[in-house]
């Protein structure tokens, strides 16, 4: 490592989730750590929700809502004012329970006497009753005292969420914070607007809490991931903090939302909060940003020949003086936007190191349980380690999906060794033995070799993620998944329609995923859909026809949950480079200098999808909560819609057939 080597910050801005670390920070971490830098990270996402919902910061809220006129009020905010001693009292032990620092306190959550119930609570009204009066006996039984206290205690922070945004800022979301202002916005002016606009109390807490960050850490280079729409209004707010605190500090503006909706970035007003801003994996465009920027250097060697040297300096490729040097960078030079690319190889899977957690507060990670489906709880219940086992999907045909963006496109996987290695050092400094597997789609055969690694190293850990519903998913491996720790898979069904999944490419069929969704719940392990309507050429009757799959999958206890999305055409995608193979034609797209993703499209069909949205939605609640699985699809839509074409039997037919 060289002398000047900086010190380096990564942040998680809001909103991303709050009941375990978005893991951006900590692959950057862990691989600049092994690279030998000095590398921390902070979660301001999770400090900003605690800081606002505590004792110390209710009563800010409490100022903000008593400006609100008394007729103007919503029942919400008359609750909150009206109850205020009690939203004090309730509000720490409360948080101290779903952070599982405080168990004692569910008894008295639990007597519905202690947290004061706003309208969030009235959604328990619509839960089934039994004999007993109890509206949620058939969720928790008599001795699911936990759950129970945490499903109120989760009720009781939306109900204070919902009062930030009626008396503090109207954008405010526990995930989708400002995203309106971001999202595939054409012009950097509504963005600029809401950051030159008085700050909140909210923007004044994440002020408040970046500068104390910048003060402990000292840090020389600042990392910010947004991996959301819903976490770039919190992080440009960062980045304007730290450029009046302390503008000679490096800020670097990544993740997810860059690599897809910033790739025509034109707009040189990104860098007055911005100093750089990278495409794609953050390993070789960083190392190539800290050689250029600090001269600094990794202190390793890769073992790659020489030829494609993941350490090779970014001076290799440049003149001196030259900014060529950077990797898939943009900068602003002499007032423009230019995008540098030396074309470097990326650092390959196997090598970018271990995540790490160090440095994020692992015991002030609130478990929330708002959805009391078992399945659809687990991405906001519980602390999961994030774990990639491959770079990319190895299938990449989707033809509603962003294939063509080197985070899909790209694949390259690691050995089982190399994985389960991971999993061991994660465990060993985080105490905690639950995976999420945050692939696109994780490849069976990769799943398999570490099943048997993990058997082999008699391992025991919990673990669930996104696969797709192949048929090479047999009986025999789902249960050896099982065995290996697997408790739950994600999979997308799309459209349900054998027509529409055709068209897309997705490379499965309505039988083939009820044979392999049955398998995997006979196993044990829980199956969530992912579901779509608004695909185009999709009909009514398609529409119709795959709600049938979908409520026959659910009686037939193929899957337990699922989530109908509405189809977005995106830019990248084969349906929004090819729009004439899907029988659509495109909106044109204004002028663009800021955010490039969406695209509207014109589908001869004249389908009102949003409408017959509400319906899928509508009748999904209640197939989760095994409700209404015998009534007739027709009965959730508002208008006269046609028969199901679909056999009343087919998924069970479907069932009886052997595997190939």
């Amino acid at each position: 490592m060289t002398a000047a080597s900086p010190r380096i910050l990564s942040v998680i801005p809001p909103m991303t989730q709050l009941n375990t670390p978005y893991p951006a920070t900590a692959y950057l971490t862990g691989f600049l750590r092994s690279r030998g830098f000095h590398a921390e990270q902070t979660d301001l996402a999770l400090l900003l929700v605690l800081d606002l919902l505590s004792r110390a910061g209710l009563p800010g809220l409490k100022a903000a809502a008593e400006t609100i006129p008394p007729k103007k009020r919503s029942r919400t905010l008359k609750t909150f004012l009206n109850e205020y001693d009690r939203y004090l009292a309730a509000i720490d032990p409360a948080i101290a329970l779903l952070q599982g620092r405080d168990g004692s306190i569910a008894h008295r959550i639990c007597s519905r006497a202690f947290l004061p119930e706003g309208p969030r609570f009235s959604a328990i009204d619509n839960y089934v009753d039994d004999e007993s009066g109890d509206p949620l006996a058939w969720a928790f039984g008599a001795l699911g005292i936990q759950d129970r206290a945490r499903h109120l205690a989760t009720l009781f922070l939306n109900d204070l969420a919902d009062v930030l945004r009626e008396a503090v800022d109207t954008r405010f979301e526990f995930v989708r914070y400002g995203e309106t202002l971001a999202q595939s916005q054409a012009s950097f002016d509504l963005l600029a607007t809401a950051l030159a606009a008085p700050p909140t109390l909210v923007d004044d807490t994440l002020a408040r809490l970046t500068r104390a960050a910048i003060e402990r850490h000292q840090p020389d280079l600042v990392l910010i991931s947004v991996p959301f729409p819903g976490s770039v209004y919190g992080a440009f707010r960062i980045a304007q903090t730290i450029k009046a605190t302390r503008p000679e500090i490096v800020t670097v503006l990544g993740g997810g939302f860059v690599n897809t909706e910033l790739r025509e970035l034109a707009e040189p007003r990104v860098f007055d909060y911005f100093d750089y801003v990278t495409l794609d994996d953050g390993e070789r465009p960083l190392l190539a940003l800290l050689d250029q920027h600090f001269g600094a250097r990794p202190a390793t060697t890769s073992k790659l020949p020489p030829v494609l040297n993941a350490d090779a300096p970014a001076s290799a490729c440049r003149p001196a003086g030259d900014d060529s040097g950077l990797v898939r960078t943009f900068a602003r030079v002499d007032g423009a936007v230019r995008y540098f690319d030396c074309g470097l190889p990326d650092i390959p899977f196997e090598e970018v190191g271990t995540a790490t957690w160090d440095g994020l507060p692992l015991d002030r990670y609130l478990s929330l349980l708002d959805m009391l489906n078992p399945m659809h709880r687990l991405w906001s219940d519980g602390h999961w380690n994030k774990l990639t086992v491959a770079h990319g999907c190895y299938w990449k045909k989707c033809s509603f999906c962003d294939i063509n963006l080197d985070y899909i496109g790209r694949y390259d996987a690691a050995s089982a060794k190399t994985l389960v290695d991971r999993i061991e050092r994660i465990v060993e400094e985080t105490g905690h033995t639950g995976f999420h597997l945050v692939d696109e789609a994780a490849p069976p055969k990769a799943l398999r070799a570490m099943a048997e690694e993990l058997q082999r190293r008699n391992l025991a850990i919990s673990w669930w993620g996104n696969i797709r519903f192949e048929k090479s998913f047999t009986p025999e491996l789902c249960l050896q998944l099982a065995d290996s720790g697997c408790i739950a898979v994600s999979g997308g069904l799309e459209v349900a329609s054998d027509r529409l999944l055709k068209l897309m490419k997705k490379g499965v069929s309505v039988d083939q995923v009820a044979r392999v969704t049955r398998a995997f719940t006979d196993a044990g392990i829980l199956v969530h859909a992912y579901l779509m309507y608004g695909f185009p050429t999709q009909t009514v009757q398609d529409t119709v026809d795959a709600l049938e799959y979908v409520r026959q999958l659910f009686a037939e206890n193929c899957i337990q949950s699922g989530f109908f999305h509405r189809f977005a055409c995106t830019v990248h995608s084969p349906v929004g480079r090819n729009p004439e193979e899907y029988g659509i034609t495109l909106q044109p797209l204004p002028p663009v200098t800021f955010a490039k993703n969406d695209v509207h499209f014109i589908d001869p069909t004249g389908v009102d999808h949003d409408r017959l949205g509400k319906a899928l939605n509508k009748a999904l609640y209640n197939y989760m909560h095994g409700i209404c699985l015998d009534q007739d699809v027709r009965s959730w839509f508002d208008e006269r819609v046609p028969k199901p074409r679909v056999g009343h039997n087919f998924i069970a037919r479907a069932l009886g057939a052997q595997y190939d």
